[in-house]
């Protein structure tokens, strides 16, 4: 076997340069890198829809305190968004839950619940027309309703995000992977429509009705005063 010529020399060392050089090229253009990247990114859309029902749960104390100086009567409707908003927040929320459909859907059902409590104060100005007046009232009614439309936007990021993830899991040939090197990265969950959390409710903020008079034996005449 002759020795190696300075070219050809040259030529070897230039090869495992470019093969180097080149490696990271054909892992990315292999795709094993598809399944980590898309599941950052359905992570981080989850990390907004947390924040975004953070802001909702922080306007809250806010919002009733304002009612309760106007329309302290309501106490059964500002006692109920109260306290939906506290069993929302004991309910464990960090990004596991999303590959976890049980814990998913008691984010999911507790958020709802704090969206049905809120649905009375869309009406409550109408019942009380001097909380119109009321510019901190208004200003806040106005942060909710754009909370509300983020919450809307950031869900829908977060699913559309989570298919493209999922999808990957199972197509090939992100599927070998799926099942070898990232075999820890499971499908997550998606939010599920609530149409009836965007309707509110039939409320009344009516007078109670008096109390029936009690029936009075034959010929007996109702006693006056």
């Amino acid at each position: 076997m002759g020795e190696q010529t300075p070219v050809t020399t040259i030529k070897n060392r230039f090869s495992r340069v470019a093969l180097i050089a080149l490696a990271p090229l054909i892992v990315a253009g292999c795709g094993v890198n598809t399944i980590p990247t898309k599941e950052e990114a359905a992570k981080a859309q989850w990390a907004e829809v947390q924040n975004q029902y953070q802001r909702r749960s922080d306007l809250i104390p806010n919002l009733v305190s304002t009612v309760k100086g106007y329309a302290a009567q309501e106490s059964k409707v500002l006692i109920g968004v109260s306290e939906a908003r506290a069993g929302a927040m004991q309910v464990k929320s960090d990004a596991s839950i999303t590959t976890d459909p049980a814990a998913f859907q008691r984010y999911q059902s507790a958020q709802n619940g704090v969206s049905l409590a809120l649905a009375p104060f869309r009406v409550l100005q109408e019942n009380y027309p001097e909380l119109k007046s009321n510019t901190n009232f208004m200003a806040l009614q106005s942060q909710l309703e754009g909370t509300e439309n983020r919450i809307a936007i950031a869900r829908r990021d977060y699913n559309l995000s989570v298919q493209d993830f999922n999808t990957t899991l199972r197509t090939f040939p992100q599927v070998f992977y799926a099942k070898t090197m990232y075999a820890s990265s499971k499908a997550m969950v998606l939010f599920s429509a609530a149409p009836q959390a965007q309707n509110a409710p039939s409320v009344s903020f009516d007078a109670p009705a008096a109390p029936a008079a009690a029936a009075l034996p034959p010929g007996q005449a109702p006693a006056t005063q």
